[in-house]
């Protein structure tokens, strides 16, 4: 995977091999893109003062995405960088500034790990959390105001004229576009659960208070009183 702006690094690709991808294949697409953002983001609210990192896609389970620090190294030398990591299978239920504000999100983490006091791994403190206001991302452990700021699992939401918001804006009118998704939404698993709970019933035995669950329809008799149970 592409690493952003690695020549500082790492060895360029183009010194250690003949072939340039061309600007359809997949992987340069998406990587490209996000390396777009990134550096746009790193200008416009971070005065670029991010150090380099590397951007991946992981499929963490309840995640939409994740910072690790010193996560890569050099197969030659000592130098090592930070991962930022996007999770694709939530690309499809949201827009393409909400991913975008994972990145932002992301590096934030970034930015405290070079500039601030981060507290244990993946702790979300007070430090980071001002910073993230301070960019117009409101820290919220349910997405949504009123939420915690500060905890293990912190999400955010945007804040309307904000200077992330205005920065995507400035990205998006440039024609910016994240053009690949995942085929399945994250959340398609908990929805096919909630289907599956919405169709299924609780039969009750009128003699002895058992109860078992089953989908609906179903002719059930209880094996001690012998008697049909009833639907709950």
């Amino acid at each position: 995977m592409p690493i952003i702006n690695c020549q500082m690094v790492f060895a360029s690709y183009e010194t250690n091999s003949a072939y340039n991808p061309p600007p359809d294949e997949p992987t340069t697409r998406i990587y490209s893109a996000l390396a777009k953002a990134s550096a746009h983001f790193d200008k416009a609210l971070f005065g670029n003062s991010l150090p380099k990192f590397m951007i991946t896609w992981q499929r963490k389970r309840n995640s939409r995405g994740y910072f690790a620090s010193g996560r890569f190294k050099a197969r030659e030398g000592e130098a090592v960088v930070d991962e930022v990591a996007l999770n694709p299978s939530y690309f499809v239920e949201r827009t393409t500034k909400e991913i975008l504000s994972t990145l932002v999100h992301e590096q934030v983490h970034v930015w405290q790990q070079q500039h601030g006091k981060p507290s244990r791994s993946g702790y979300h403190n007070i430090e980071w959390a001002r910073k993230m206001e301070e960019l117009g991302l409101i820290p919220s452990s349910t997405g949504q105001p009123g939420g915690d700021k500060t905890g293990q699992s912190v999400s955010h939401y945007i804040e309307a004229g904000g200077p992330f918001d205005r920065a995507c804006d400035e990205l998006l009118a440039q024609g910016f576009k994240i053009e690949i998704e995942d085929r399945v939404s994250a959340t398609a698993p908990a929805k096919r659960a909630a289907n599956a709970s919405r169709n299924k019933q609780t039969y009750t035995c009128s003699g002895c208070d058992a109860k078992t669950w089953g989908k609906a329809g179903l002719n059930l008799v209880c094996g001690d009183c012998r008697i049909t149970l009833l639907v709950v």
